[in-house]
């Protein structure tokens, strides 16, 4: 039988913060809104870069990095590529979280389950999101990669939540909408949850999920069945 579940850690970007917004501030620098899937993808892809040679640089400074190559390579783009960079960058400070966090946020801080997060993002944005969303109370930890200098998939970065909240990993549930965070909790030993959010399927390549559900809602019910 399963070690019952003591901890769940969460990702951000995405998972629980809702990052649509963007792109209105990619047209309020005169570049197409489309754009902010493809600098995201590119962020995680530099990020994770990085780290596989033993790298390390904080969410930031690569995000600005993408934003400022990404603007300068738009045909007929003019503008301040460090202003444009800029101006987008603070949208993280204003977004919100998805419809179904604050219901699944709270049904598991009330069944007496550990919350954390963990992203590869910073603490701070972190805090703000969960702040306005009025969730800052049901978490035990807000956790960033920059003390372990690794960003998720390592293996380094799941470590070091469950060190620093000293719970076994097999008893820890990470929730992500990202498969590849799914996989790398999985190498690391921890549990996963897979929220879809509209997806349809999970990538065979990777190391499956070991829960799924539609949104937060529904894996809380799974995770917390009713009376």
């Amino acid at each position: 039988m399963d070690s019952p579940i003591r901890l769940v850690v969460f990702d951000v970007n995405e998972t629980l913060s809702d990052m649509s917004p963007l792109r209105a501030r990619f047209e309020d620098v005169h570049a197409p809104g489309h754009l902010a899937a493809t600098w995201f993808a590119g962020v995680l892809r530099d990020g994770f870069a990085l780290t596989a040679a033993g790298g390390y640089a904080d969410f930031r400074d690569v995000a600005e990095a993408g934003l400022r190559g990404l603007l300068a390579d738009l045909p007929g783009w003019e503008g301040d590529a460090t202003d444009a960079a800029a101006h987008i960058l603070d949208g993280f400070a204003d977004l919100g979280v998805h419809p179904d966090v604050p219901d699944g946020v709270r049904a598991l801080h009330a069944a007496g389950l550990r919350l954390a997060t963990l992203t590869n993002g910073s603490t701070a944005i972190t805090e703000r999101l969960l702040s306005r969303a009025g969730l800052t109370g049901c978490f035990t930890e807000l956790l960033d990669v920059s003390a372990p200098r690794a960003w998720k998939p390592a293996a380094a970065a799941y470590r070091y939540a469950t060190d620093s909240l000293a719970v076994d990993p097999a008893e820890t549930l990470l929730v992500a909408v990202h498969p590849w965070d799914v996989d790398g909790a999985r190498r690391a030993g921890l549990r996963a949850a897979w929220l879809r959010r509209g997806a349809t399927a999970y990538p065979r390549v990777l190391t499956p999920p070991t829960r799924t559900a539609a949104d937060l809602r529904e894996l809380a019910r799974d995770l917390v069945p009713a009376d």
